[in-house]
């Protein structure tokens, strides 16, 4: 083979990033994925095309670097709680589409191709395997919640594993001529030691770094070096490193927040260049020479035809036995219908053991390059009809959603604390309807020194919400006291909430929450979140939340509890209510109502001695979030004068949110429901498994927890 026309190391990335960025220009308009262009511009451009560039070394890095990329974000993406509500559909197909291709491809190839016994089960572990190559696809519809993506996703898990367990299985017959079950059993056990310690480890570790260490960059290279680690190990133990770099996605996904700057740093660098790249190194691996082969043309429709409908029969049994509609069938399809990392290796160790021929090798790459560049139409085509279902399916429900909006104003007093407020915030966002976010900072003087911590402060409010890809206006104001420029900026934005940071007593006169906030709650009726967090909120494990009696006769009660619901789903944590018995069936209802798919639990909590109690119970790494009441509100009773004290005395050392809802506005019409997902810890036994699965949650949330523990300075606040 002659040498390739390019060989600097500037051209070639030149060429790579044209490809890059003219594939989508110009397949976006024919209505053609591009991640087919990637991969036929890597036909091209690669040694059995024009001999543009080698697939050396470089391809080789990046290609494996995109490809573990694209695992461990689709494992970051999963939203944790849908994949647990269709684990049990899941493993149907995950069993389908192990077992068919598996038993479908060793028939075919015995008496079909003629191929021996040992031979066919190789090939039948090719056949079984698959890769999300079109997962973004699925990203870029926004449609990685819904249940289509999710069974396939618990289904790849099951088929790469079992496909890997079947190929080590065949080697170790084809060189010891028996099946040696202890092999198989020792690779089993090593497998689950593995993935136990990467579950105990990996949050353990995060959550200590990510306390310590808050600068992005730090943190993105940290998570990139946990994922590479996990991969590396996974190879160590005979397993492939698609599966390493998948279950670190699953373990960091709680830790990076799906509206997080981390999160969109970790989705730009993949999608970008790591992913793309794999994906030019796909197509630079094809001959399309092999075409001109008339056997390989017969051998290879054989198995294309094995290969398509051993993965479209599994799709379309789970979706007659979970009642789906025909579009998520088309999306399952098109997620496993692809085969590239196992399927290359499998003929390539079967190539070197004598087992394959070459006609066999060139069908198998053939069977590659057709089901890669089919795998993301198919999945483009179902996952627009699906996203238009879901979008239907949701106006259905409540058309009051997609016209709901949100106005939050956060005043800043310096860049040290804007920064987490506007995290925080950013975490509450109403992602079903408009939501505009305002930094604030009110000055007092006209010097230069205030006019530049004006501008610092805003300018990093303004950076944050940038590298989360949400806007953030500034507004600076120059009035006579702060909370007069709160109020104006309130009536002036039609301000539905306020963030504020808590205050730190300076004198020993000082109240709890300082003169500010006080003269603040009694001029403004609308929505005030008062917080203050030791540690990254990425790092909560739980949300406990103490709710007055009549709570539910505030006007601002559904928005109190949509906010900590939509906190609750980005952070990935279980929530607690501990409230009265007649509040707990409203918060079903709101969180039922919008459909928010978070773990609650409930709690009765009657007295106001059982507040107190509580310190007792509030850990470092949870969020107590207290939820107050003006004096002037129905909610308000004698007791609650002394909260603020209370709080001073039990909760100085914990991660407090304290929320006073919204007065006299426009209430939204309340409805009970005893949602079947929520557990309310008073209710009446519950089954075995039940109990067993919260024994394992309580044992996994009290060993972090213990990890957890520290002693810190107690701050004068």
């Amino acid at each position: 083979m002659s040498s390739p026309l390019v060989t600097q190391p500037v051209q070639i990335f030149f060429i790579v990033l044209v490809i890059i960025l003219a594939a989508p220009l110009l397949l976006n308009k024919l209505k053609i994925p591009h991640i087919i262009g990637m991969i036929v511009a890597g036909v091209i451009i690669g040694p059995y095309g024009f001999n543009i560039l080698d697939n050396d070394s470089s391809f080789a890095l990046f290609g494996q670097v995109g490809l573990l990329y694209l695992m461990f974000l689709a494992g970051l993406e999963i939203d944790m709680y849908h994949l647990r509500m269709n684990l049990r559909r899941g493993l149907l197909f995950g069993v389908l589409t192990l077992i068919v291709p598996l038993l479908l491809g060793i028939l075919t190839s015995v008496y079909i191709l003629g191929t021996s016994w040992i031979t066919a089960l190789l090939l039948g572990s090719m056949y079984a395997s698959h890769t999300l190559i079109s997962y973004p696809v699925a990203a870029r519809y926004g449609i990685t919640t819904a249940p289509a993506v999710l069974i396939a996703i618990v289904g790849t898990i099951i088929a790469v594993t079992g496909a890997l367990l079947v190929l080590a299985g065949t080697v170790n017959i084809s060189r010891e001529g028996y099946f040696n079950p202890v092999e198989i059993l020792w690779l089993t056990t090593k497998m689950v030691l593995w993935g136990g310690a990467m579950v105990v480890c990996y949050p353990i570790i995060t959550r200590r770094f990510f306390i310590t260490y808050s600068d992005r960059v730090t943190q993105y290279v940290f998570i990139l070096a946990l994922v590479f680690f996990a991969a590396w190990t996974a190879t160590l133990i005979g397993l492939e490193a698609v599966l390493g770099a998948f279950l670190a996605g699953l373990i960091l996904n709680r830790f990076v927040p799906p509206t997080s700057p981390l999160m969109s740093s970790i989705e730009f660098v993949g999608n970008a260049l790591f992913i793309p790249y794999f994906l030019i190194s796909v197509g630079m691996m094809i001959n399309v020479r092999v075409v001109a082969n008339v056997s390989t043309l017969g051998v290879s429709a054989i198995m294309l035809a094995v290969a398509l409908i051993s993965k479209w029969l599994p799709a379309y049994i789970t979706q007659k036995a979970n009642r789906l509609d025909v579009h998520s069938r088309g999306v399952m399809f098109g997620l496993t219908a692809a085969h590239t990392a196992v399927a290359l290796a499998v003929v390539t160790l079967g190539f070197s053991m004598g087992m394959f021929d070459e006609t066999i090798l060139n069908a198998t790459i053939l069977v590659i390059l057709v089901t890669c560049a089919l795998a993301p139409i198919i999945t483009s085509a179902s996952a627009s009809k699906l996203k238009v279902k879901m979008l239907t399916d949701d106006s259905d429900v409540d058309p009051i959603k997609a016209t709901r909006v949100n106005n939050t104003l956060i005043p800043v007093a310096n860049s040290l604390t804007a920064a987490p407020l506007v995290e925080m915030a950013m975490l509450m966002r109403n992602e079903r309807g408009r939501h505009s976010f305002y930094a604030l900072h009110v000055r007092n003087e006209n010097t230069p020194a205030a006019r530049a911590q004006s501008a610092q402060s805003l300018s990093t409010a303004r950076k944050v919400g940038a590298a989360a890809e949400v806007a953030v206006e500034g507004l600076e104001r120059y009035d006579l006291n702060t909370v007069t420029g709160i109020l104006n900026v309130i009536n002036e934005r039609d301000i539905t909430e306020v963030i504020l940071g808590m205050h730190r007593r300076v004198t020993v006169i000082d109240s709890f929450f300082g003169a500010k906030v006080e003269q603040l709650l009694k001029a403004t009726n609308k929505m005030i979140i008062i917080t203050r967090c030791f540690i990254p909120v990425s790092t909560v494990t739980r949300i406990v939340v103490w709710v007055p009696r009549d709570a539910q006769f505030e006007t601002g009660f559904s928005r109190w509890v949509r906010a900590l619901a939509r906190l609750t789903r980005q952070l990935g944590c279980r929530i607690i209510f501990c409230c009265p018995d007649n509040v707990q069936p409203l918060i079903r209802g709101v969180l039922y109502h919008e459909n928010y798919g978070v773990r609650c639990e409930f709690r009765t909590v009657d007295a106001w001695d059982d507040f107190i109690l509580l310190s007792n119970r509030i850990l470092d790494d949870d969020l107590f979030v207290v939820v107050g009441a003006r004096s002037t509100s129905v909610s308000y009773n004698a007791d609650m004068a002394g909260m603020p004290s209370f709080l001073q005395k039990y909760f100085s050392r914990n991660n407090i949110m304290v929320i006073y809802p919204e007065q006299f506005g426009e209430s939204t019409p309340l409805t009970s429901f005893v949602d079947p997902m929520a557990s309310d810890l008073a209710s009446q036994p519950s089954p075995l498994w039940t109990k067993l699965r919260n024994v394992y949650r309580r044992g996994a949330d009290t060993l972090l927890r213990l990890s957890n523990r520290r002693h810190k300075k107690d701050l004068d606040i």
